[in-house]
């Protein structure tokens, strides 16, 4: 069928909405009606081939919509369902078995190769296999190709509109305070770096009940935003040096955070974020470049943790009706971090999320 896409043709170059040919559904996949689709920073670095992806591609891994169309093996929706798109994993491996889909043996793969699992691509373009399997989904576009694997089932009144947004940033910064490193009453945070995951990490926090959420950021506007969040502390790093901002994250806390997230994916941040733990604190990082340098004593001493974060460490297809539940009774606020775009402003979304202007963008199709 013919669909309108937002096609990568070389890395590095912008998104070009154009006339693409999207294949039927086989038996075990599932024809969708993007109505929303989240933007995040990995759609711009797959753009600029900072990952392993191959144009053409057809970006975008936070979509959600209306089902069309089933292949005969599909048995957990039907046409006219709403569903939001999670990230694809194999569903062999022993991670996935597990129920921790983040980790999946097959990731780089599944998630970056943007075809089939037998190698062959869901579009073409006047003959041109295009790849429209990103993490499963490739849901820059009109219509999006998924499996049972990587969508979540939500109600029929659902405001698609912002709920796009949630399924990858959102729920990682969730997850990371939620699952991997869960915190509650009794119990202190900080989050390193205010963007669409650390808001989530701070919403999440204060859900749980922690006592003290301290955000780290250097743009004022997202502080105030995580103040009305949550957050019973913030610190603006400007003009300031790392030591002396992990220094004040253990006084405000009473002698450090038993939880500590850094979203910068900066090494220098990382390590900082390390040095303000309490005793026993572990500290997550859910990106990252570069070589990083923590003092093996920092962790030794007081018994500390590092650790990376996949994907908020959790099953998506049970995690996101929590926080959906969440948001239900007023205690995660999510769509306060979204702004809509129309699908034709791809471009500027992406643009506006770079720049910090958006927090959370969400493309639109109706």
């Amino acid at each position: 069928m013919k669909i309108q896409a937002a096609v990568v043709w070389e890395a590095g170059a912008p998104l070009s909405i154009e006339e693409v040919d999207l294949d039927e559904p086989r038996e075990d996949e599932i024809l969708v009606r993007v109505e929303a689709a989240g933007v995040c920073h990995t759609d711009d670095k797959a753009r600029q081939a900072k990952l392993p992806v191959v144009p053409p591609v057809i970006l975008g891994h936070e979509g959600s919509g209306v089902v069309e169309r089933t292949g005969g093996a599909v048995t957990r929706v039907k046409p006219g369902d709403r569903v939001l798109f999670t990230p694809d994993y194999c569903g062999r491996c022993r991670p996935c078995r597990m129920g921790r889909t983040p980790y999946c043996d097959d990731v780089l793969a599944v998630t970056f190769t943007g075809t089939r699992r037998d190698g062959s691509p869901r579009a073409h373009k006047d003959g041109t296999p295009v790849r429209a399997s990103f993490f499963g989904q490739s849901s820059f576009a009109t219509y999006s190709l998924v499996t049972e694997r990587n969508i979540v089932p939500v109600p029929h009144d659902a405001p698609l509109h912002y709920m796009a947004g949630l399924s990858c940033g959102i729920q990682t910064g969730a997850g990371a305070i939620l699952s991997a490193m869960p915190v509650g009453p009794g119990r202190s945070v900080a989050v390193f770096g205010t963007g669409a995951v650390g808001l989530a990490a701070v919403m999440a926090a204060a859900a749980s009940g922690a006592d003290e959420i301290v955000a780290v950021d250097r743009v004022a506007h997202r502080l105030q935003l995580a103040a009305e969040l949550g957050a019973t502390h913030v610190i603006d790093t400007t003009g300031r040096d790392l030591a002396d901002v992990s220094a004040e994250v253990v006084k405000v806390t009473g002698g450090g955070a038993d939880a500590a997230l850094d979203t910068t994916t900066s090494p220098a941040v990382i390590r900082a974020a390390v040095l303000s733990l309490a005793t026993f604190g572990t500290c997550g990082f859910v990106s990252g470049s570069g070589e990083l340098a923590v003092p093996p004593m920092a962790l030794q001493i007081g018994g500390r943790s590092l650790r990376g974060i996949m994907g908020g460490d959790i099953n998506p297809t049970v995690f996101l009706p929590r926080l959906l539940d969440l948001h239900r009774r007023g205690k995660f606020p999510f769509d306060r971090l979204v702004r809509n775009y129309p699908f034709a402003d791809v471009n500027k979304a992406i643009a506006d999320s770079l720049s910090g202007d958006t927090i959370k963008p969400v493309l639109t199709f109706t």
